[in-house]
């Protein structure tokens, strides 16, 4: 086929290329469109620290790399990428009266207005993760999507959830409880649950006769494993699981051969309280040395770098769930205290965390559904020898702008990573805070 037919023309936002550094070369077979006003919002972002400012400059050098094959005026052509670059200052304000002219992302859609009415026989459709500006596009007659390119593979009606239930013969519970172990291809008699079990996932077999019998197991390799009962998971930690996700979860925790785990869940569940627990349980057998504490800066529009102090004092607010859940099960704050002069806990926030390494350490990163994919992958990482990273969040309460929940870094991160032996994963349903916070999580 030649590669200039069959192609859409893409106006592509600030707000994908701030998201993914690559994205246009996940738009291969089409061609782009960047308005000159977007290298204009791109400046001011140059000069950010983390991910934006790079993303940022990498455009830049990209750009200015490009120009050495042609004029940006006129277009490039990538043979390799299948795809042609162009950066345009065409505007076209017919229809579009009511719109402020002198707002950037009007000036996006009056661009977007021009190639709509000149480009024959090609889709033209804006590219934007700012849902106002699709929102926009559409109420003045231009097509506009989402960058689809991290999440399109997620399947919305049915998220990973790290457990399923299944019926079975009372047999198959008996020789699972006496042998301590099942073979999946042998003592599974439904096929679809052979094939789509992700390693590490959990099972509760329940019996199909009726008489409430029941077994928790877990996928390893080829065999399912009998989980351990509540009292040696309190007898190893000091701690005593409230219902069968919190088992999965500390079953997870736990396994040192799991160098990743994902907790999500309603708010009062335990996220946070079990990974913290499972950390402080390291430290003390002495198979870790450390504990980071990251999260992402998301309040308000507000940079860390907008915040008094030091960079402790600036991340004490976002450090409160870690601090409440000291103070409830010691007492007080001495132990995180003292951990903290000792260099057992560490602070990092996201934006901070590059050029990192960190071995022989826990790192809980809370609040994960405020990241996107690629600052997790910049965190995951850091994950050195010996390190085992805990992802918490509820993909139901995301704040960062732009993405929801099923295209937030910890819902990505999970459904990509699910078939793969170094990681876990469990969603919490029910809340343990108290009984008015799950009244109010459930009805409001």
């Amino acid at each position: 086929m030649n590669k200039k037919q069959n192609r859409k023309t893409f106006i592509v936002d600030t707000s994908v290329l701030l998201y993914d550094k690559f994205s246009l070369f996940n738009m291969e077979g089409n061609d782009i469109i960047i308005p000159l006003v977007v290298l204009e919002e791109l400046d001011k972002f140059k000069t950010r620290e983390g991910l934006l400012g790079d993303f940022a400059r990498f455009f830049n050098r990209f750009l200015d790399d490009l120009r050495k094959e042609g004029t940006l005026y006129k277009g490039i052509f990538l043979e390799d990428k299948n795809i042609s670059i162009k950066v345009s200052s065409s505007s076209l304000w017919e229809g579009l009266e009511e719109l402020d002219s002198s707002t950037n992302d009007n000036k996006i859609i009056s661009c977007a207005n021009f190639y709509s009415k000149n480009k024959n026989n090609s889709e033209v459709i804006v590219i934007t993760k700012d849902i106002n500006l699709r929102v926009k596009c559409d109420s003045v007659g231009i097509n506009a999507n989402d960058y689809y390119a991290d999440y399109e593979f997620v399947q919305k009606d049915n998220l990973f959830q790290g457990h399923v239930d299944l019926l079975v013969d009372p047999d198959v519970i008996n020789r699972a409880y006496s042998g301590n172990h099942l073979k999946i291809e042998k003592d599974l008699d439904d096929n679809e649950y052979k094939t789509s079990i992700s390693e590490n996932e959990f099972l509760i077999l329940r019996s199909n006769n009726g008489n409430n019998q029941s077994c928790l197991m877990m996928r390893k390799n080829e065999k399912l494993i009998v989980l351990e009962s509540k009292q040696n998971i309190y007898k190893n930690l000091g701690v005593e699981p409230k219902n069968k996700e919190q088992i999965f979860a500390l079953n997870l925790l736990l396994d040192e051969k799991i160098s990743l785990v994902s907790l999500t869940g309603v708010p009062g569940s335990g996220k946070t309280f079990l990974a913290l627990m499972t950390a402080l349980k390291f430290i003390e057998k002495d198979s870790k040395k450390r504990i980071i504490f990251t999260r992402p800066i998301q309040t308000v529009g507000k940079d860390i770098g907008f915040l008094p102090g030091s960079l402790e004092e600036k991340m004490s607010p976002w450090l409160a769930p870690i601090v409440d859940n000291f103070r409830n099960q010691f007492g007080d704050l001495t132990y995180f205290e003292m951990m903290l002069e000792k260099g057992q806990i560490d602070v990092a926030p996201l934006s901070h965390i590059r050029g990192r390494s960190f071995n022989d350490s826990v790192i809980i990163v809370d609040e994960a559904q405020n990241a996107t994919v690629h600052e997790l992958k910049t965190v995951i990482s850091r994950t050195g020898k010996n390190s085992k990273i805990i992802l918490l969040g509820d993909i139901e309460q995301v704040d960062l702008p732009y993405v929801n929940k099923f295209s937030n870094g910890l819902t990505i991160v999970i459904e990509k990573l699910k078939n793969e032996t170094l990681t876990g994963h469990v969603n919490f349903t029910k809340g343990y805070r108290s009984e008015l916070a799950n009244i109010a999580a459930e009805k409001l």
